[in-house]
């Protein structure tokens, strides 16, 4: 080795040794700053709070809702007037021709038998509730004393909450409601009550063998037309008004993405580089761009909803304003992309500008554009749900109403259903339709 070429092994080794020290330090260093951010998000979120102030019995009655229903059984305590019904529906309200088996009616009087061997008497204003294993709670109301009871409110079970005004007490099988106003008992049941036919129906309680191959049960109407008629005007689930909502939610999503192409494809020329020479007006169309992606949305919905009003089209607008920013960026880049070679070919027929674009670069664009805008429309189906909730359109709207009530869970997990069926048919429409045009199968 010579006396030159000493210094400069030894320069190369200084530098490996502290390139492998700055990587070991960046090895050591960024776990320690994610484990410190964690201990940060940790307190700072205060999830041990969190945690205590969680109400799990209130989660498990919301699971249990949305498969469940529960059949109501109220007595007006001033007036001594009992209803049966479902989830409180008067749709669902049963008469002395349908009542449950498990609820006796008498004057000014119940009895109700729970699946657990446990029962419910109501005998005007007393209310005696046997819990197997526990015992029978005896309870009484009146305007003056409040609610008085047998059970020693410094030993309550966790499962019976007691005040001067109110009794409830919930168990598997049931819970009772007891206040001045009204005594309560909800009962619950697995499934989706009233989910094709009212009580109101002819065809309630009447099997699908019964509906296609039996005698006619409304002699106005045969029994597919009359069962689809009453199905589809079901007044608790509301089917045909589910159905248009969800139409009005992917035609939200179809205009908005859609309209959004067709605005974005023009203006992308404008923001390439190899189609905008000028300087000035590349920068104008990108920044216009960057302006209506940063705005979110909903605070698009927001802005636009007070301007126009609510409905359908304000969503589409949203989107449209948004997909416009977010498909200018991913167009632009790709016309930056394009082949000039083809390009210049077709100059060389004599082809005037309008056309090379047509032929030149339209083709070597399209399988991005169309992969592109099929992926923004099945996640616009998605984004259509939420802003629906807010410009009063689609099964968005449905959702929320639902929601506010608190009362219909169920009709909640149905709604949550058909909008995850709803994305999975678009996502194998969108990857059928991509194969079809880009692909060519």
């Amino acid at each position: 080795m010579s006396l030159a070429a000493a210094p400069q092994t030894r320069d190369m080794r200084a530098r490996a040794t502290a390139l492998i020290a700055r990587k070991r330090l960046i090895g050591l260093a960024l776990p320690a700053l994610i484990l410190a951010y964690c201990a940060y998000v940790f307190f700072a979120f205060d999830i041990l709070g969190l945690a205590q102030r969680a109400r799990w019995d209130n989660a498990v009655t919301l699971v249990s809702d949305t498969y469940s229903y529960k059949t109501v059984v109220e007595r007006n305590n001033r007036s001594g007037v009992f209803e049966v019904a479902v989830e409180g529906e008067r749709k669902g309200t049963y008469d002395e021709t349908n009542m449950p088996g498990w609820v006796v009616l008498a004057e000014d009087s119940a009895h109700i038998t729970l699946d657990n061997g446990g029962s419910i008497d109501i005998n005007g204003d007393l209310v005696r509730f046997d819990v197997p294993g526990y015992g029978v709670i005896e309870a009484t109301q009146s305007r003056s004393a409040g609610v008085t009871t047998n059970l020693d409110p410094e030993a309550l079970p966790d499962w019976v909450s007691l005040s001067k005004t109110r009794l409830m007490v919930s168990t598997d099988a049931a819970r009772l409601t007891l206040t001045k106003a009204r005594t309560e008992v909800f009962v619950y049941d697995f499934g989706w009550e009233l989910f094709f036919f009212t009580l109101e129906s002819p065809y309630y309680d009447h099997s699908f063998g019964e509906i296609l191959f039996g005698d006619r049960i409304d002699p106005a109407r045969s029994n597919l037309t009359g069962a689809w008629q009453d199905f589809w005007n079901n007044a608790i689930w509301r089917h045909g008004d589910t159905a248009w909502a969800l139409f009005e939610t992917v035609l939200m999503a179809f205009l908005g993405t859609f309209g959004a192409a067709i605005v974005a494809l023009p203006l992308a020329f404008l923001a390439a580089r190899n189609f905008a020479p000028l300087k000035v007006v590349r920068m104008a169309a990108r920044r216009l761009f960057d302006f209506l992606r940063g705005v979110d949305g909903l605070i698009w919905t927001i802005l636009l909803s007070r301007a126009f009003g609510p409905g359908p089209m304000t969503g589409a607008l949203a989107m449209l304003f948004t997909d416009t920013g977010s498909f200018g960026k991913l167009f632009s880049e790709a016309l930056e992309n394009v082949d000039g070679k083809q390009i210049e070919g077709i100059a060389s027929t004599g082809a005037k500008p309008l056309q090379r674009y047509r032929f030149g670069v339209i083709p070597q664009i399209v399988p991005v554009l169309l992969s592109q805008v099929l992926y923004f429309l099945e996640s616009n189906t998605r984004s259509a749900t939420i802003i629906g909730a807010i410009t009063g359109g689609g099964i968005g709207l449905l959702l929320t109403q639902a929601m506010i009530t608190q009362k219909d869970w169920e009709e909640v997990s149905y709604y949550i259903i058909l909008v995850v069926l709803l994305v999975m048919a678009m996502d194998s429409f969108s990857g059928w339709l991509r194969r079809k045009l880009i692909k060519g199968e």
